[in-house]
């Protein structure tokens, strides 16, 4: 734009609302801001669009209706001359007006009328242009330099408090960023033409920022009381006070702009928060119970979320957030646990319980060390249920209940984790197993009572969930042959005496035990079911072909497969003849439909239903076998003896017993018995109730039936006992067929891998002792602890 060539033209801009004449060839050109000489150029280029210069200089131009040629019109352009003045006066001119603008910035005063902002930016770039840039970036950073010292005594008089020196310095920094954004205003220019060019030098910002840490940040004094002054408010947050949340704010965010904030205030920060929180945990430990004080530290670790979100820097949160779970968590994990995990599962306080589960998983080890004392918790109540003989009756139940407490509490406090699912189940396996054999028996007696006509205390789809629960308790059991045998013996009660609840829940389970153990465990269950479908329909043919008349009498039997059902005891019973005689009947019969078949008649669980003429009124009694052959000596006589009842039934004398029992000493007295009292003894005469009566016309005294006996449940459990030995036998001959020589220890490994049933090395070690009695193996003669196989 300076160049002496370029033609003159005069152009008009307007500036500051007055019209200003400049020319592209004065002087003053170099003074003017860039986009006004830019202006002319472009006007420069629009007139000289409409001339063709050629080269001598001489402009041809083109007259309409003449020839080219013929007329010659010259026009010579010349430019300005030039006034002469010292660049140098120019340069010490520009910078005054910049020195005095950015004084007044610093001391916050307003420019002089005639001096604007635009002007200032000219300056800087006519600095720019006639001079070494660095000269004016070294004289605004000694300017910059001697006003920041400047504000330096105010903070070294130390009388003032920590809340006022804070204040003051936040001001102090608050007005440097407001006048450093205003001189790079201005000094534009500078940045973009010269700062950019060399990597070296700092922007005028970073400048900025640089002589305020040296000079003010950095001085012992300053930097001591900032930091200690920050740290006094935080501590009077942490300690419940109000403080000004902006200002802290404020002064972290100097201290991260000044590069400073890791080197002179975190380090100390989290010294002080480790401290604190050291404290705190060994104070609050000892006065509040766990419930609070999980309460506290959830509190604690909120607030120091929401203080990194506020103004601590966010690189700050990791190490904040450690230190306080190490020194309220870590260090007191096994405390919390022991003291205060058993009272929390004890009292189901799940909102506690997910509250603890969420705090540990923080922490490392946490959720580990919680799940151990959570397995270990049900391990010792559980085995409190099953050990105790006295919550036998209420075993099963107890054990349902605890077991839907625990899963309600992984899933809702634990969040279902696979961990805690694992170690509940672990958990449940142990201390039910602790007692061998009675839970098995006590859940299969559960199942039954469920499943009885009696039970009305379900829906069928309560039934089937509870049916659900039970085969969780059951697959926790390891001698599932106990549970068999003793489902078995209460299955056959329920359906030779009309007892069962639903054939439709009945199946139901029956279906739950084979997806369990497989169909050999209910191939016998299955029998059982076919034998009764089976013997209604033979007693449908029976009652179509038989010639029994019109007879008072109503006979109906089950035919069962000695092999599916439970061994009964046999007993010869004197039975009236009119039951005698039908019993020859159907025997007849059926012997004629399978001649090659045998029938053995049970009396053990049969059941009548007696037409009884009672002086107030005729009644229904529904009643055993052996009950009706009692009350039937009564139509001869009003008074029996134990002696005259035992030879006129010939029931065995316990069985009688228990009989009389029912009869005279229950709920439905037909019997009454002298003298009175609930034992049977052998002097008592047993007298017909002429006076009995009951609001039911038909009256069910057969419960009897249902009930075990002691010599039952023993009967029962010796028969386990005799199919494990059988098992065992079988289990040692096929191993030792298939290797031929083996080693006791291999042995005795193989066969704790093969039973399923729980079993003592003691009854192994004889079971190879008797199968070596009965030639089945022989001991190695070289080395007496291996087996030979005996082909």
């Amino acid at each position: 734009m300076m160049s002496s060539q370029r033609p003159s033209f005069v152009s008009e801009s307007v500036t500051n609302g007055q019209r200003k004449r400049f020319s592209s060839g004065s002087p003053d050109c170099p003074h003017l801001h860039k986009k006004f000489c830019r202006h002319s150029d472009i006007m420069e280029n629009q007139k000289l669009a409409n001339f063709s210069v050629a080269p001598n200089g001489v402009n041809k131009t083109t007259v309409l209706g003449k020839k080219q040629g013929t007329e010659k019109k010259i026009l010579s352009i010349k430019n300005f001359k030039e006034r002469n003045q010292s660049a140098v006066d120019h340069v010490a001119e520009s910078w005054q007006f910049l020195q005095e603008a950015v004084v007044a910035i610093q001391e916050s005063r307003k420019l002089r009328d005639n001096l604007t902002q635009e002007d200032l930016y000219r300056y800087v770039d006519n600095l720019i242009t006639q001079q070494d840039p660095s000269r004016l970036y070294f004289d605004l950073r000694e300017l910059t330099e001697r006003h920041i010292k400047s504000r330096l005594n105010q903070f070294l008089s130390g009388t003032s408090d920590r809340l006022t020196f804070l204040r003051q310095l936040n001001d102090c920094w608050t007005h440097h960023c407001h006048q450093m954004k205003m001189v790079c205003n201005i000094f534009l220019a500078l940045d973009r033409g010269y700062v950019l060019q060399n990597a070296h030098v700092s922007s005028i910002w970073d400048m900025g920022l640089e002589l305020f840490r040296q000079h003010i940040l950095e001085e012992v004094v300053v930097e001591n009381r900032c930091v200690d002054g920050l740290l006094m408010m935080i501590e009077k947050e942490r300690s419940g006070e109000t403080i000004d949340r902006s200002l802290v704010k404020s002064l972290l965010r100097m201290l991260s702009s000044l590069q400073v904030y890791h080197k002179i205030f975190e380090s100390k920060f989290l010294v002080a928060t480790e401290q604190l929180y050291l404290r705190e945990g060994q104070r609050l430990t000892q006065d509040r119970d766990v419930p609070q004080y999980l309460l506290h530290v959830d509190k604690r670790l909120n607030e120091e979320n929401n203080r990194v979100l506020h103004y601590l820097d966010m690189s700050t949160k990791r190490q904040l957030i450690y230190c306080v779970e190490k020194q309220l968590l870590s260090e007191h994990k096994t405390f919390l646990l022991q003291k205060g995990l058993d009272s929390l599962l004890d009292q189901n306080r799940r909102r506690d319980l997910a509250l603890i589960y969420q705090l540990f998983a923080r922490i490392k080890g946490g959720l580990e060390d919680l799940c151990t004392h959570f397995n270990a918790y049900i391990k010792s109540y559980g085995k409190t249920i099953v050990i105790n003989p006295e919550k036998d009756k209420s075993m099963v139940q107890e054990l349902l209940d605890f077991k839907d407490k625990m899963d309600g509490i992984v899933t809702e406090c634990f969040t279902s984790s696979d961990k805690f699912v694992l170690a509940l189940k672990e958990a449940f396996e142990h201390f039910i197993n602790q007692r061998l054999n009675k839970p098995a028996e006590l859940i299969a007696k559960f199942v039954d009572s469920k499943l009885r006509a009696g039970n009305k205390e379900a829906t069928e789809d309560e039934l089937e969930r509870l049916l659900d629960k039970i085969m969780v308790l059951f697959r926790f059991i390891h001698g599932k042959d106990v549970f068999e045998a003793f489902y078995k013996k209460d299955l056959a009660k329920r359906l030779l005496v009309g007892k069962s609840a639903s054939v439709d829940a009945e199946k139901s389970m029956l279906s739950k035990l084979k997806q369990e153990c497989g169909p050999g465990f209910t191939s016998k269950l299955e029998g059982m079911f076919k034998d009764m479908e089976l013997s209604k329909d033979i007693m449908l043919a029976f009652k179509q072909n038989s010639h029994l008349g019109s007879t008072p009498i109503e006979l109906n039997v089950n035919i069962l497969t000695m092999g599916y059902w439970p061994n009964y005891p046999l007993m010869e019973v004197n039975m009236p003849p009119e039951m005698v005689h039908y019993q020859q009947i159907f025997t007849k019969f059926y012997l004629a439909k399978h001649c090659n078949r045998k029938l053995q008649w049970q009396p053990t669980l049969g059941h009548c239903v007696l037409k009884a003429a009672f002086p107030l009124g005729p009644k229904e009694l529904q009643v055993s076998l052996f009950q009706a052959l009692v009350l039937l000596l009564f139509n001869k006589a009003d008074i029996l003896s134990l002696a005259d009842i035992a030879s006129g039934t010939n029931i065995e004398d316990g069985e009688l017993r228990r009989t009389l029992q029912s009869l005279a000493c229950g709920k439905a007295r037909v019997v009454q018995k002298s003298p009175r009292s609930k034992d049977i003894n052998d002097e008592d005469k047993f007298i017909y109730n002429k006076e009995f009566t009951n609001q039911l016309f038909r009256i069910r005294i057969n419960q009897i039936q249902m009930k075990e006996t002691s010599e039952e449940q023993q009967q029962t459990e010796e028969r386990v006992f005799q199919d494990r030995q059988y098992q065992i036998d079988a289990a040692i001959v096929r191993i030792m067929k298939m290797r031929k020589v083996l080693p006791h220890n291999l042995l005795i490994t193989e066969l704790y891998n093969q039973l399923k049933f729980p079993v003592k090395p003691a009854d192994l070690k004889k079971r190879i002792e008797s199968l070596i009695d009965r030639d089945y193996m022989e001991r190695d003669k070289d080395n007496p602890n291996t087996y030979n196989y005996v082909a």
